[in-house]
């Protein structure tokens, strides 16, 4: 067979199993069995215990995201689980963040480091005159934007700026959403404080930038710098999270969907243009040919999977059909027609 080159697409992006431990304290303490509640959302797939150490497979998650609703029979159920876990430090990020002089080092510290949470992060900050503003994406293969993982996200994100902020005063001026607004709103308005805005470009949480001066009280230079350093080592050894994934990942989920170009992608993943250029050409690769990688392998996949051809076309990227014939031609020297007939 010619066409099994799919098979070898990115590396699946991991993350670390720090949420889960978190999701098994904040299900008890709702009362809803942990083991039952991952046995129900994942049917029979075995899931690994969430050790300290341990990787897991990143697209994963939005089975269990995904079931929750249903099997809680709670609408609200990712505000609900956000509203009893207690942020704590449990992994290098969390202790880093503790240890900032401020709120400004603690989201530098997030940032730089976010893929040894998870891999699918496209977190990044932006600043204005007067407000600072979030963004903490966390993109999925073929899933939009979950509401209960992100609804509960947010809310967890609150509470860690508000513990290194530590003086008990800090509030967010805004909530933005990708999901589409729920009919009912008034949890959301009593747990992050006020009215989100919803169906926005990105999950964010907007505060005045003021807040990213104020020190924290469990600052400590010395220890923040023992930390990052092991941060450093722990995310250089992450490699299925490494740029070449990243950009192929996010090239995967947004094929198609719009538009996919070297700036998009370098905004996405906290990036100058020249920057993502310069990073990717040090691995002997570029963006044109990542785009074209995983181009083919969609194409390939989806007509093996009897797609009709102006649906593929689409699902490439490719706006016209002229196009999409001659990059097929360029990739295996035959049309779309003969490949699926050849096969």
């Amino acid at each position: 067979m010619h066409h099994d080159l799919h098979s070898s697409m990115a590396s699946a992006l991991t993350h670390s199993s720090t949420l889960r431990r978190l999701l098994y304290e904040a299900l008890a303490a709702l009362r809803l069995d942990p083991t039952d509640t991952y046995r129900q959302a994942y049917q029979g797939l075995v899931l690994a215990p969430p050790l300290l150490s341990a990787r897991e497979d990143h697209d994963n998650a939005p089975r269990f995201w995904q079931a929750l609703e249903g099997i809680s029979g709670d609408v609200d159920i990712g505000l609900h689980l956000a509203e009893t876990m207690q942020p704590r430090p449990m992994d290098v990020v969390g202790y880093l963040m503790l240890a900032s002089r401020d709120l400004s080092q603690a989201l530098e510290s997030f940032l730089r480091f976010q893929h040894i949470l998870s891999g699918g992060f496209a977190a990044r900050l932006v600043l204005d005159d007067q407000q600072a503003q979030l963004i903490f994406d966390l993109n999925y293969r073929g899933v939009g934007s979950l509401r209960q993982q992100m609804e509960c996200l947010a809310l967890l994100l609150q509470k860690m700026l508000a513990s290194i902020n530590n003086d008990g005063r800090f509030k967010l001026s805004g909530v933005d959403f990708r999901h589409g607004a729920p009919r009912r709103q008034s949890e959301h308005r009593r747990l992050l404080g006020l009215q989100p805005c919803f169906e926005q470009r990105h999950d964010a949480l907007r505060f005045p930038r003021a807040w990213l001066s104020r020190p924290s009280r469990s600052a400590n230079p010395r220890v923040f710098a023992v930390l990052w350093a092991q941060a450093e080592k722990e995310l250089a050894e992450l490699e299925e999270n490494q740029l070449l994934n990243r950009v192929r990942y996010w090239l995967e989920v947004n094929l198609g969907v719009q538009l996919c170009d070297l700036a998009s992608a370098a905004t996405a993943l906290g990036f100058s243009s020249s920057g993502l250029q310069r990073a990717l050409a040090e691995q002997q690769q570029s963006f044109r040919r990542l785009h074209d990688e995983v181009r083919r392998m969609r194409a390939q996949s989806l007509l093996d999977n009897g797609v009709p051809i102006r649906e593929v076309a689409r699902a490439c990227g490719f706006a016209e059909l002229s196009p999409f014939y001659r990059a097929f031609r360029r990739w295996q020297g035959d049309t779309p027609q003969g490949y699926r007939v050849s096969g």
